[in-house]
């Protein structure tokens, strides 16, 4: 049965009892030895335990245990892991044959009892007394079982005195054998998660969700937690959506505790609640009492990438209101599949921003991303689609790489790979693919096919059985081949039921392997397999698949498959060495065009069962069809940049992988792929096309046997955003009733079809005792405004109305009707409602809200108007004024309001007799500022004309620019000129003035409300018209004033820079009021490409004192600049100036560039250096140190213009006054460097600080003395201060404290430490600035865990010193002839004195007359033999034990006889 065992169970911790770490093999030994018995009576227990030691834990004599019998004899005790006897195994009686092997001498004669009954009964009794004796014999057993039971009950008890009485030596902290693993399940379903703890005293363990402990009794019928030997599972029933969390288990014992974790993830079938994602929890949330909103803002759009590049796509998330602790979860969808973390895609959330990173696009990652945020509250979505375009061919007319491989059916002889076919051919057709295959943990790829397969699967072959792979896919054309695909999953090649049998079928692997053994039933051979088919078949291969028999035998089932030539009769067995184990198996080197038939049969160790039912004639060749082309394709307005394509599907098309859809320009017959990777829908958004260019279409199908043709091309289509009719209007309200009309009033309706809306149609039915009329138009002709008039009506009649807008698409369907309103006369002496308000402007703080005046004034005209406001979502009694005193104008701007809160207002108007009513309630609008929002910039030009600005970044073909004074139409056209031009316009002022102070503003239609204003105001104007003035009437800019330089040999330059002249400028040069010209004196220079205007001199004199000014004209523009160089400022730069000219005559000769300075290096070298120039070969560069030259060395170089001198290990030595001197023919130059005194101070606190910097955190260790504070630096220097504090004073080192250097390491040694000296410590390094501390916390853990490893080190090296040792003396081998004393001694040290004992041959000896044995004064131990013969060779061995531990020593004793020595020499 050995041979049958899986792999993967020999090596399980549960299969093989006998399994264990070193650990516990040296604890099981350790008990063994103290149980204190022989020999013999382990051996004697050995036989009668088959593979269970049961005496050696016991402690029982063995005169206590049943008679030895003549035959092993099955245990029937259960043990554990651990050889722990846990229970008894009652046998299962199945049939006479099992008595036959019985139990003791008393079975055995009950079985010749019984034969000898069955032989009479044979003869002379009946059926009936057959069964009164099976009865009898079954009473007899079970009473012995019953005797065994107590027996092992008894033994039991033992064992945990045992462990009662030696804990210390089996103690330890809980340890997980086999931890929890995550689940991902379907809703509903129930789930187990399982584990394995170790540890003694038994662990406590506890389970909790998300750190919140688990109590079945909260939740009966949810829970259900078990414990049994070691093993403890948490059972959850019915999963729902909440039980996805992060489970932990914690066990718990006197030794310590230890915890692992497992995550359950429960998901929804699609379709249950929501057509994709999992429906949220509504409502309120109730963790917190309060509801959450969820606004997903600056979203990522349509993307396009290319493959082998990086992608990022982002959202910012507003969830309101904003809990610190609280984080919603936020997930990413691909095409509706959840999305994990992988290489392939990184995933980020920063608390108000999801991104999610394609680190390597692939045109695996197109398709349409969704961004899911959820909260306790619900849930907000949005998606993007995510274009992934082809990388460059490597070869110019090669084909795009394939895409999706992966894995259909792996077997341990054979995998099969599948991959979809690239949308670009290269424009060529594509020959076929290579499928190319890599063991995981190399990098070696390998090409399976020799010749391409135009099939998308294809078997590989060759594998190495256990071993796993990953393969890739690359298409190839006459051109050349692609690039290859993205590499699939790892798969193992193995047969699918080893795969399972290491997985588990029907549930998750939770360590638990569970051993079952079938009835015997030997000698039966299997049934016949049922349900054979062919389930793929191709040119290359044939796939079958069966059930298993119903009836199988003692042994797993295996399978042999045979083939047959279609109209014979002859079986070929094809798995002639090796049965199959699963009812799967894949066929080869079958001959295309032929028909076989094909069979299996069962086998196990019976036998070969009868063969199944053969399959219809199967002939060799490919099934599948390449889909037929799809109909016809229509395409339809989408957007800007995108059109939605559909077309018909192809018809009878098997295993549809997906369709390709392309694009062309219409004329440009130039096809580009508008998708990469198949969408298996009949309609698909192309994206990413030129606004108002004219496109067609075709689309292709794709399945594994190949592309279809093209489709028809369809119709032309312009990119261009679609129009439809507009939404109906809403919100009738009556503005103004008299005896036979009433004015209307409605909102424009929130979707007006992508056009402008023409006009509205109004019609109107009478209402009669509740019941409504027939409709009747009331214009006929479209009315543009959102008021209206209608007359004719009936006094004191009741009458509904709708309306209709319409653009150029044509008439939308008309509104709900209206409420029922009475057409009577309106007598009230205050107006009636403001109507028709609108939002502009909205931002994150304030918006404008207009309206119009009311239709009906009241007794009095309206003198003003009150507006309210209130938050959406609040209550009536919320609403509140924005203005106590009334407004004139029928406008206002709303400040102060709360970023992202969504607002409603309303106005009422009022008269000489009050307020009036208030008008209609605006719909919700949110106080932010949306994304790309610009405002109106003011310019004013070069000639000095003043305009005003605005740009929209998202406009539409049918968008424009309208512009309004005070929110109201520009009618003179004589004061303002407008200018539009693309995604700007602009108004010009044509003559700015008072009468043209005002609130501008701009609006820009068939957009999201993209508006701004400016207000000009009185002090406004006088600003702009000040800068016009300027513009009119300018002066030349300088980039900067006149100032002054030095130059090289001490020239003077004096320089500006004018902002922008041409080439008509000029330039006049004054000194002291006097016009300067070129001379030997002044050289001028003006740069009118640059604007440097310049003038030098050689060098000052003190007649050169005085203004300097440089004065520009060009054209009409003017400007100058002067400088004033008198007294001590121009003294200065006239020393300057000679000093340059000196540096200048220096230089023509080796000289400094940077004097002599030091550094310090990380390593702590310090480096004298300096940097030279102006050098040649025969410049001589000495080093002299206080006037003594030093030596050339190793250290000294000069590379790059720079000398150095390294000084290794500086100490106080290496002070002194250091020189550098330079000299070749042209002549000297020196630099000199004080590192005496405060230089060498200086010097040496920069050592130190590199030293301190460089130095570890203070670590804290335990020796055998106590415990030792100790850090390590780079480099250790003697002049290196340090101080050692303890609570911040400095410690005063005695006996017990002291601290020390040990090569780079500084360390602070506490003997024999106590609580006293808990506390925070710290070495400080001195380098003359502010020093560096470094700090260590000895008290608490720390200083428990130090000093119990310093007691543990004590404890060991007193051990250590007093253990028992042999100290020498004894030889190796000791040639001795026969007859003669043989006398060794050896010194023995240890405390207590050791026991000595002495062996031969690895058995005790004793002192007798022959061999004296001596051990005097517990040091010397002596082994002397009176006379040896050549019984005495052998080996010996003196072994010496105390408290402390043992030790050994070996010698040989070789006796030799004279006489045969002399032969052997002869």
């Amino acid at each position: 049965m050995s041979g049958s065992i899986p792999f993967y169970q020999k090596h399980h911790l549960h299969y093989d009892r006998g399994y264990r770490s070193k650990e516990t093999q040296s604890k099981v030994s350790q008990y063994q030895a103290s149980s204190r018995y022989s020999a013999s009576g382990s051996a004697s227990a050995a036989t009668r335990s088959r593979g269970l030691n049961v005496s050696s834990h016991s402690g029982l004599e063995e005169s206590r245990l049943s008679p030895s019998p003549k035959r092993a004899k099955p245990t029937y005790l259960a043990v554990d892991k651990d050889n722990q006897i846990i229970g008894y195994v009652v046998p299962i009686f199945r049939g006479s044959q099992e008595f036959a092997t019985g139990l003791s001498d008393t079975e055995e004669a009950r079985v010749r009892d019984t034969a000898a009954y069955m032989a009479r009964r044979d003869l002379f009794t009946s059926g009936l007394e057959m069964e009164r004796s099976e009865l009898i014999s079954r009473k007899e057993t079970m009473r012995e079982s019953a005797e065994r039971i107590t027996l092992n009950k008894r033994i039991h008890e033992h064992e945990e005195h045992f462990k009662r009485m030696n804990e210390d030596s089996l103690m330890h902290a809980p340890e997980f054998v086999i931890k929890p693993r995550s689940h991902t399940v379907w809703e509903k379903q129930c789930v187990r998660l399982h584990c394995t703890v170790s540890g003694w005293p038994d662990p406590r363990v506890v389970w909790y969700k998300n750190n919140v402990a688990l109590d079945p009794l909260a939740n009966p019928g949810k829970y259900k937690i078990e414990s049994r030997y070691s093993v403890h599972s948490l059972e959850i029933n019915k999963c729902d959506f909440d039980d996805t969390a992060q489970y932990r288990v914690s066990a718990m014992n006197s030794q310590g505790e230890l915890s692992a974790f497992a995550s359950v993830v429960v998901k929804r079938f699609k379709g249950e609640m929501d057509e994709f994602l999992p429906a949220p929890r509504l409502g309120p949330v109730s963790e917190y009492g309060i509801t959450f909103q969820t606004h997903i803002v600056d979203k990522f759009g349509v993307s396009f990438g290319r493959e082998g590049e990086t992608m990022s796509l982002g959202c910012t998330v507003i969830i309101y209101p904003a809990l610190h602790r609280y984080q919603p979860e936020v997930e990413w969808y691909r095409d509706d599949v959840l999305l994990s973390p992988s290489k392939w895609t990184h995933m980020h959330w920063s608390g108000d921003r999801a991104t999610l990173t394609l680190t390597h696009l692939n045109k695996e990652d197109e398709g349409l991303y969704t961004l899911r945020v959820t909260t306790k509250s619900g849930y907000e979505t949005y998606s993007a689609y995510v274009f992934v375009r082809d990388a460059d061919a490597e070869v110019e007319g090669a084909p795009a790489a394939p895409l999706d491989v992966r894995c259909l059916d792996a077997n341990k002889d054979y995998i099969i790979v599948a991959w979809k076919q690239p949308a670009v051919d290269g424009g060529n057709s594509i020959l076929g693919y290579f499928v190319d295959r890599c063991e995981v943990g190399t990098t070696h790829w390998i090409q399976c096919n020799d010749t391409p397969v135009k099939f998308a699967r294809f078997p590989v072959t060759g594998l190495v059985e256990g071993r796993s792979y990953i393969f890739r896919v690359r298409a190839v054309n006459k051109s050349g081949i692609s690039r290859p695909s993205r590499v699939s999953e790892p798969v193992a090649a193995m047969d699918p039921a080893d795969r399972a049998r290491m997985r588990g079928t029907s549930a998750p692997w939770t360590g638990q392997i569970i051993v079952t053994e079938e009835e015997p039933a030997e000698g039966i051979v299997p049934s016949k397999p049922c349900d054979l088919q062919v389930t793929e078949a191709t040119k290359n291969y044939v796939v079958l698949s069966w059930k298993p028999p119903g009836e199988k035998g003692l042994e797993g089932v295996m399978y042999y498959v045979e083939k047959c030539v279609s109209g014979t009769d002859s079986w070929q067995r094809v798995n002639t060495e090796i049965p199959v184990k699963s009812p799967r198996f894949a066929l080869f080197d079958l001959a295309e065009g032929k028909a076989y038939r094909f069979r299996v049969r069962c086998c196990n160790s019976a036998g070969v069962g009868e063969p199944s039912d053969p399959t219809e004639a199967t002939t060799v060749g490919d099934k599948l069809d390449i889909p037929s082309a799809p109909g016809k394709v229509i395409p339809t307005r989408n957007t800007d940049t995108s059109v939605v394509v559909s077309w018909e599907a192809s018809c009878n098309a098997k295993e549809l992988v997906g369709y390709y859809i392309e694009g062309s320009i219409v004329g440009s017959n130039v096809w580009e792929p508008c998708n990469n990777k198949p969408v298996n829908v009949t309609r698909f958004i192309c994206h990413g096309l030129i606004t108002g260019e004219k496109y067609v279409f075709r689309v292709r199908a794709v399945n594994a046997a190949g592309i279809s043709q093209f489709s028809q091309e369809s119709e032309a289509v312009e990119v261009k955003a679609a129009i439809a009719s507009p939404a109906p209007p809403y919100g009738i309200t009556i503005l103004e009733c008299v005896r036979d009309s009433m004015v209307l009033a409605w909102k424009q309706p929130t979707f007006i079809g992508g056009a402008d809306i023409t006009g509205y149609f109004v019609d109107y039915r009478e209402v009669i005792d509740g019941v409504p009329g027939k409709w009747h138009e009331a214009n006929i002709k479209a009315v543009s405004e959102r008021a209206y008039r209608v007359s004719d009506l009936k006094e004191n009649k009741k009458y509904q109305f709708q309306v209709r807008a319409a653009n150029m698409a044509g008439v939308g369907i008309p509104s709900l009707p209206s409420n029922t309103f009475l057409c009577e006369e309106w007598t009230i002496a205050v107006p009636g409602p403001p109507h028709d308000l609108q939002i502009r402007e909205a931002r994150n703080d304030s918006l404008v809200l207009l309206w119009k005046p009311p239709v009906y004034q009241g007794r009095d005209p309206v003198n003003g108007f009150y507006v309210d406001i209130k938050e959406a979502d609040a209550p009536e009694e919320a609403w509140r004024g924005v203005n106590t005193k009334a407004l004139e104008k029928t406008y206002t701007k709303i400040k102060d309001l709360k970023e992202g809160e969504k607002y409603v207002f309303r106005v009422r108007a009022q008269n000489k007799a009050g307020v009036g009513k208030v008008s209609d309630v605006t719909e919700p609008v949110p106080a932010l500022t949306k994304p790309g929002t610009k405002e109106i910039v003011v310019d004013v030009d070069d000639d000095g004309v003043i305009s005003l600005n605005f740009e929209c970044g998202n406009m539409t073909p049918d968008s424009k620019f309208v512009w309004s004074k005070n929110y109201e139409d520009i009618t003179d056209t004589s004061r303002l000129t407008t200018e539009t031009k693309g995604t700007k316009s602009k108004v010009v002022f044509n003559r700015p003035g008072e009468e043209d102070i005002g609130v501008y503003s701009c609006l820009v239609t068939h957009t999201d409300g993209a508006s701004s204003s400016y207000t000009l105001s009185e002090e406004e104007l006088k600003r702009l018209l000040e800068i016009s003035h300027d513009h009119k009437f300018p002066i030349i800019p300088l980039k900067s004033d006149l100032a002054v330089e030095l130059l090289e040999k001490g020239r003077v330059r004096f320089w500006l820079q004018a902002e922008k002249m041409s080439n008509n400028g000029k330039v006049d040069y004054v000194f002291n009021d006097n016009v300067v010209s070129q001379g030997e004196k002044y050289k001028m220079n003006f740069d009118k490409n640059t604007g440097v205007i310049e003038m030098t001199m050689e060098s000052l004199t003190p007649a050169d004192e005085g203004t300097y000014t440089f004065q520009l004209q060009d054209g009409k523009a003017t400007n100058q600049s002067s400088l004033v160089l008198i007294g001590d400022v121009f003294k200065q730069l006239q020393k300057e100036s000679e000093f340059q000219r000196k540096e200048y005559f220096r230089k023509q000769g080796p000289h400094f560039i940077e004097y002599l300075s030091w550094e310090v290096t990380p390593e702590c070298c310090v480096v004298l250096k300096c940097k030279v120039g102006n050098m040649k070969k025969e410049t001589s560069a000495l080093w002299h140190k206080d006037r003594h030259q030093i030596k050339v060395d190793e250290h000294l170089g000069f590379a790059e213009g720079v000398l150095k001198l390294e000084i290794a290990q500086i100490s106080k030595k290496d002070a002194g006054v250091y020189e550098v001197i330079l000299k070749d023919d042209r002549g000297q130059d020196t630099s000199t460097l004080n590192l005496t005194d405060q230089g060498f101070k200086d010097l040496m606190n920069e050592v130190f600080s590199v030293i301190a910097n460089s130095s570890t955190p203070l670590k804290i260790t335990s020796t055998d003395e106590g415990i030792r504070l100790y850090t390590f630096v780079s480099y250790y220097n003697d002049l290196l201060q340090v101080t050692w504090h303890y609570k911040d004073s400095a410690i005063a080192f005695s006996d017990r404290i002291k601290s020390g250097v040990v090569g780079e390491q500084l360390w602070l040694q506490i003997t024999e430490p106590t609580e006293k000296d808990m506390g925070k410590y710290a070495i400080e390094f001195y380098d003359g600035k502010g020093g560096l501390r470094r700090t260590v916390d000895l008290s608490g853990q720390a200083f428990d865990d130090a000093f119990a490893e310093f007691q543990r080190l004590k404890a060991a090296a007193i051990a250590e010193r007093n253990r028992a040792r042999v100290a020498g003396g004894l030889p190796d081998v000791v040639t001795i002839q026969e007859g003669k004393a043989l006398n060794l001694t050896c010194n023995i040290s240890g405390n207590p004195v050791p026991e000595v004992t002495w062996l031969k041959n690895d058995r005790e000896i004793t002192s007798d007359e022959h061999c004296i044995l001596k051990f005097e004064s517990g040091k010397f131990a002596s082994f002397t033999i009176t006379g040896v013969n050549t019984s005495d060779s052998g080996k010996y061995s003196i072994l010496v034990k105390n408290k402390y531990g043992t030790e050994s020593g070996d010698f040989t004793v070789s006796v030799f006889i004279p006489e045969e020595a002399g032969g052997k020499k002869k």
